[in-house]
């Protein structure tokens, strides 16, 4: 293990061409997994831990670690798929998740690959929406799943998604602006659409959803085809990075290397908050950053850029 902790310790740097590297796991069900490297902190024997009064039945204890508390998610109990028989037994993958670390136990560490976004998929249709899936992919002939943890983690600690009273009156005091009041968001988690979606809606805001850059890369070209300025049909865009198919970064590098394209203002939204690279979103061409998922920090940034369009233009 203690090889693979140096890999995923070096290899949270990368921020290549549509690639990402997916640190292989399985669960007591047997099946694959897969998470991005960019989100491991570290690899740990599963600690001992506190048992808290009226937990999430989900959350298995507390451990204390030099970080601080670090809350251990059951994570076959939250995809509904059974409970770890002996959690003492089982490994702990350290994610940074929304600004939070969280503990995860897994029953078995594989490998790390690198693959491209491009062959990372979208969950097929029929399905359902009750899934646990962001995405899937194969590796050596087998179905790997990567799993929606933003879902995982939003049912065992939901977060706010109410503003502060003096965002939503600087939104009020632009009420009679002729800026478009239209987001494009660009996401592959429902949960996190969804969450977006709610907090512009609670400032007068309207959203179109998509789910990855390949999709809001055609959807912004196919406007232009059809004579349409972009920015007379969106106020902004706000994206994810880590997406099947696209990820953010090759969605915004390219959208800003069109002529026809790069006058969109684009923010990236990620939970990549702890070992995000922030250079990476300069090089891209990216108008701005926030780390997922708080209401105000996302408010803010929007209503700078509502204030900054609704200026009159200089004679």
């Amino acid at each position: 293990m203690s090889s693979l902790l140096h890999n995923v310790n070096q290899r949270t740097q990368l921020a290549g061409e549509n690639r990402l590297e997916l640190l292989l796991f399985r669960l007591q069900n047997g099946q694959l997994y897969g998470i991005n490297v960019f989100k491991v902190k570290r690899i740990i024997p599963c600690p001992p831990m506190t048992q808290l009064p009226y937990h999430h039945p989900n959350v298995v204890g507390v451990a204390n670690t030099a970080e601080g508390p670090l809350p251990i998610l059951d994570l076959l109990s939250a995809i509904q798929s059974g409970r770890v028989s002996n959690p003492s037994k089982q490994s702990v993958i350290v994610c940074e998740y929304n600004r939070r670390q969280q503990g995860f136990l897994v029953d078995k560490i594989e490998s790390i690959v690198n693959m491209q976004w491009s062959d990372i998929l979208l969950p097929p249709k029929g399905i359902g929406h009750s899934h646990y899936l962001t995405a899937i992919t194969r590796i050596d002939n087998q179905l790997v799943e990567i799993i929606d943890v933003e879902k995982v983690i939003a049912e065992v600690t939901p977060t706010s998604e109410t503003m502060s009273s003096e965002l939503t009156d600087g939104f009020a005091e632009l009420s009679q602006s002729t800026t478009p009041r239209t987001v494009l968001v660009v996401d592959d988690s429902v949960v996190a659409r969804n969450q977006i979606k709610r907090c512009l809606a609670e400032v007068q805001l309207e959203s179109v959803l998509l789910k990855d850059g390949k999709q809001a890369l055609e959807h912004l070209q196919e406007l232009v085809k059809d004579g349409k300025k972009l920015n007379e049909e969106y106020l902004m865009v706000i994206s994810d990075i880590e997406m099947p198919e696209m990820d953010g970064y090759t969605f915004t590098r390219k959208v800003k290397e069109d002529p026809s394209l790069k006058d969109i203002y684009i923010l990236l939204h990620t939970s990549l908050s702890g070992v995000f690279n922030k250079s990476m979103v300069t090089r891209v061409g990216a108008d701005n950053f926030i780390a997922k998922f708080d209401a105000d920090d996302l408010a803010q940034a929007v209503l700078d850029h509502f204030r900054k369009r609704s200026l009159p233009t200089p004679q």
